[in-house]
Order: C-alpha cells, then structure tokens, then sequence
C-alpha cells in the first residue's frame, strides 16, 4: 500500500495548524508546511508562524527554514518537500501537509508545469521595467505577446504579469502553451481535506486575528523588514500595509483596516482556488476530531 499524505487546506485564520497538530498526534506522525511565507525565518507575527508550543507538539517542516534575501521559488518548494517526502515515508506511512498556499499544495501533489530557463539578466531588466514604468505597459506587453493567459490571469499582480513576460520573451512562445502539461508524483497516496466555515466566520476570525497580530508587535516586525520592503517575500499582505504607513502615505488606523480588507480579499481568493478541486473533503472548522478522523480511516481502507 503507498503511503498515504493529508493534506489541509483552507481560508487564512481558519485552524489549519491546529487541525495539523491534532492529526499529526493521533496518527504520531509530522507536519509539513505548506505556506510560502511561513517559510521565512525574519517574518514571524505577520505570517501567523506556529507557537513554540504547538512547534513542540508535532515535528514541524518548511517553517522558517529561509530567509526573505534568498530567491526561494514554488519549484524550489516542490523538490525540497518531494525529497523530503521519500525520507519521510521511511519512518512513517502518513505525513500532514498544511497550508494556505494552493499553489504550493498543488506543487507537491499534482505536480508543476515546466518552464524554459530565464536569463537573469531578462528578468532584471523586466523588474527594472517595473520600477520605473509602472505596471500598465508590462500589462500591455503581456496583451500582446499571450492574449490567452492575459484574459484568465490577474493582470493586478505584478508577479504573475513579470513571470508570464519572462517566460513569453526568454521562448518566444506564450506562456500559457506551457500550462496544463504537469505530471503529479506517483509514490503516495493523497488524501486531501479543507476547512471552511460561513463568510461572516471567516471574516470575523481574520479580524480578530488582526487585531492579535498588532497587539504582538507586528508593527515593529514590520519596521525591523521596512528596508527589505522591496523584496518578493514581502510582498505580503500585513507588511505592505505597514510599509505605506511608514512611507506616510496612510495613518497606522488605515493601514490595520486595509490588512483587514486585503486579508478578506486573499481568503476570497483562497476559495476561488480550493473549489476548483473537487477532489476535497471539506469540514467545517468546528467538527470533531472523531468525524475527521473516521472519514481518514475510512480512505485508507478503501
């Protein structure tokens, strides 16, 4: 029988890591995160990183692990946990996967489309393109070099407009002749669940968890990172906002509010993402253990 990995997923603030912990210690088994930007050993308060105690209560991976000055990518991620993986499943028949990045979770169980290398000299010039031009003429480059992927993609984020022109320009071909092409890894079995609640539930637990944050101190997490603002890992929803109050462009009040409404945004995005895998068993975030845990029970001896 292959050996099986859990994976959970779901909207921020939801009670993945808890879920993760409770899962972890009934099977005695560990954790593999699944968040990009947990990954950072400088970002700690803003990206809700595991507690001490609960960081001793499960064996946890892929949690601050890097640092934001490195070019950590969802290719990276992918081998490093598939690696990981292999040594894993020596020692145990079922890991716990947890996270809210679907894009990292798909990686490891469905696999990656491949990508030509990017002379990193294309790359520097395009962010340079960035800086100086704005946003709206690589907007209009990507319309022009793939008007296919421009049409489905989120022209508002300048991460995906800059890699799809890297890929468009380095080939000469558009980037979405290289999607749908993934092939997934075959060496365990993935069992994948989510947990969810109503909106006004979400909502009110990112709030809340808002609110925590700054009384932790995110506000000085974020002044310490503020010279590093311009680097991809903090490109995060809870620094940017800070970043701007620090620039004087908006008040401390605005900038909490702003982490709130763009935090109910990735959420929204989050469910956007989660749904189109029907492949998930979703729980609301109260269930009990037990109802989990006999619906696990239940795959593994089917």
């Amino acid at each position: 029988m292959k050996p099986l990995l859990i994976t959970i997923c779901g909207p921020t603030g939801i009670g993945k890591t808890s879920w993760a912990i409770l899962l972890a210690r009934h099977y005695n088994t560990v954790i593999l995160s699944a968040d990009s930007r947990q990954f950072y050993k400088e970002m700690t308060i803003g990206t809700a990183v595991p507690a001490k105690e609960e960081l001793r209560a499960a064996p946890h991976y892929f949690i601050q692990h890097r640092t934001v000055k490195e070019a950590y990518t969802v290719g990276d991620y992918q081998k490093e946990a598939l690696s990981k993986l292999e040594e894993l499943f020596s020692e145990h028949s079922i890991v716990i996967m947890a996270g809210g990045s679907g894009l990292y979770l798909d990686a490891v169980t469905k696999g990656l489309d491949e990508f030509p290398e990017v002379d990193p000299a294309l790359r520097d010039s395009l962010r340079e393109r960035l800086q100086t031009e704005g946003l709206n003429p690589l907007q209009q480059l990507l319309v022009e070099k793939d008007p296919v992927y421009a049409g489905r993609a989120d022209l508002n984020n300048p991460q995906r407009v800059l890699r799809a022109l890297e890929v468009c320009l380095q080939s000469g071909q558009p980037y979405s002749s290289f999607l749908g092409k993934r092939k997934a890894s075959d060496f365990f079995k993935n069992i994948p669940l989510g947990i969810t609640g109503s909106r006004e539930i979400i909502y009110k637990r990112i709030e809340e968890r808002v609110d925590r944050m700054m009384e932790q101190g995110l506000l000085e997490e974020a002044r310490e990172l503020y010279p590093l603002k311009d680097l991809n890992a903090l490109q995060t929803v809870g620094y940017q906002e800070l970043f701007r109050f620090f620039d004087g462009e908006i008040s401390l009040e605005e900038a909490v509010k702003e982490i709130k409404k763009n935090s109910r945004r990735f959420a929204k995005r989050q469910g956007t993402w989660f749904r189109k895998n029907a492949d998930i068993k979703w729980f609301d975030f109260q269930a009990a253990t037990e109802e989990v845990i006999s619906y696990i029970d239940a795959q593994i001896e089917h």
